[in-house]
């Protein structure tokens, strides 16, 4: 059983940054990761999402803000967030591809309010 734990999430201003953090329990190495973002209200999206080569894309919405990165040392998968918008407020969650099934953090909350 894999678990992924998110951190980093909190409450920022317009134009801030954020940086968050998705640490799993086991080997993230031959695995795409991904983050997702669910609004109220709305379907889960996904955010931007990383290969187990090191490829990457994004949602156009967060295109030249939001960079995506893993460490596989330390079993960890990053999302910088830069200049945040009050529209990028939402739970966000990490999710690891896997052929015979995907997994899910538990999400975080960014909030972007003045």
């Amino acid at each position: 059983q894999v678990q992924l734990v998110e951190s980093g999430g909190g409450l920022v201003q317009p134009g801030g940054s954020l940086r968050l953090s998705c640490a799993a329990s086991g080997n993230i190495r031959p695995y795409a990761m991904g983050w997702y973002r669910q609004a109220p209200g709305k379907q889960r999206e996904l955010v931007a999402r990383i290969t187990g080569t090191g490829s990457t894309n994004y949602a156009d919405s967060v295109k030249g803000r939001f960079t995506i990165s893993r460490d596989n040392a330390k079993n960890t998968v990053y999302l910088q967030m830069n200049s945040l918008k009050p529209e990028d407020t939402a739970v966000y969650y990490c999710k690891q591809d896997r052929v015979t099934r995907d997994y899910w953090g538990q999400g975080t909350q960014v909030t972007v309010s003045s």
